[in-house]
């Protein structure tokens, strides 16, 4: 089911009795999602990504634009006929409730022509539970299983409905490291193999790169770049998208182009053909710099940390913004620690100049 979203739009009114300032949650958002793929909107707190989704679901109702399911029009339908499967950050699982009356309660609110016999019920419950593996836990309560479970309960819940969209509000964010890397597996595996179109919000970058066909990435309500994950990170559009995705985090510099040559300081990093003079941003990505002893840019050394088949060499730059510099080598390369300063040049593919006023980026 491909998902449209044209214009959308969420205006919440003022809190403040003395100020009619509205406060805009959404700004119109336009993002066309694939039958049939997982995309992930993806952003700070505050950045509106759980408004969208609940738009889309339609617990809240847009203040102006339109959302089509396929050729749909469903801006004005109630959640209840849009078909859509809802998993929450808290899970929202009946704790009086085994596993498998938890499952099955959407099915016994049916009515009409979508209405199932017991065993039919059954038949689908059993179904959706083998898929997330849960199949052995449908007697127990839901305080007896794991986080995990629980998490694999409310996504079952959400499916046995044969939902045409499924939407996953920060499903990951009350587990542990190990058993979010696990689970964020699982969320993928049983969304190929049901092929819902799938919309997964989150604040975590590492989480949407992984698991994504597409990602979203919000800033204030307003849609700062889309597209594949490897795609965005590799290009970001400005600089907010550029220190977003990233673990370790992107470099920012202070830096100019004089005579399309880019500076950092007094050292000429990179050649800019076709740019105009002007001071810029900086960014490089903590694999975009080559250990050189006469490398381009000149850097004082803080530490050099060994990280089994990479090393990370901490250093400082007056030009920096960041408080250090952080640059991932090869662990093969040797770094004398005794030495004051550290030389590298710069991977043109892996460094990315930003106008200093609008922070949007200048190719080159």
């Amino acid at each position: 089911m491909e998902v449209v979203l044209k214009d959308l739009t969420k205006i919440f009114p003022s809190r403040n009795k003395k100020s009619s300032e509205e406060v805009v949650a959404v700004n119109k958002v336009n993002i066309t999602i694939p039958d049939g793929k997982l995309i992930g909107l993806l952003g700070p707190s505050g950045c509106g990504k759980s408004t969208t989704l609940y738009m889309i679901s339609g617990l809240q109702k847009p203040s102006g634009g339109q959302i089509f399911f396929g050729e749909d029009d469903v801006t004005e339908l109630s959640p209840e006929h849009r078909g859509v499967g809802l998993v929450f950050q808290n899970y929202a699982l009946y704790p009086h409730l085994t596993v498998k009356q938890n499952i099955l309660f959407p099915l016994q609110n049916l009515k009409g022509e979508d209405k199932l016999s017991k065993e039919e019920m059954l038949a689908r419950a059993y179904e959706v539970a083998k898929l997330v593996q849960i199949d052995d836990l449908m007697n127990r309560k839901p305080s007896e299983l794991s986080g995990g479970q629980q998490q694999r309960v409310a996504i079952a819940r959400a499916l046995v409905k044969m939902p045409r969209v499924l939407l996953l509000d920060e499903p990951l964010s009350n587990l542990d490291a190990r058993l979010r890397l696990q689970t964020r597996e699982e969320i993928r595996r049983i969304q190929k193999a049901t092929k819902i179109t799938t919309v997964f919000v989150t604040h975590d970058q590492e989480e949407a790169l992984s698991i994504s066909d597409y990602i979203v990435v919000m800033k204030l309500g307003v849609v700062q770049q889309i597209g594949k994950p490897q795609a965005v990170y590799d290009s970001p559009e400005n600089l907010f998208v550029a220190k977003f995705l990233g673990t370790p985090p992107i470099n920012v510099l202070n830096g100019r182009v004089q005579n399309e040559t880019l500076y950092i300081g007094f050292d000429a990093v990179l050649k800019t053909p076709g740019v105009k003079d002007q001071d810029v941003y900086v960014g490089v990505r903590p694999e975009g710099f080559v250990l050189a002893e006469d490398g381009a840019l000149t850097c004082k050394l803080n530490a050099v940390e060994v990280m089994g088949r990479d090393v990370s060499v901490v250093c400082t730059n007056e030009a920096s913004v960041n408080p250090v510099i952080r640059a991932i080598i090869n662990a093969e390369n040797t770094i004398d620690e005794e030495k004051e300063t550290v030389r590298f040049n710069l991977k043109a593919n892996k460094t990315f100049i930003f106008n200093k006023e609008t922070e949007e980026r200048i190719f080159f």
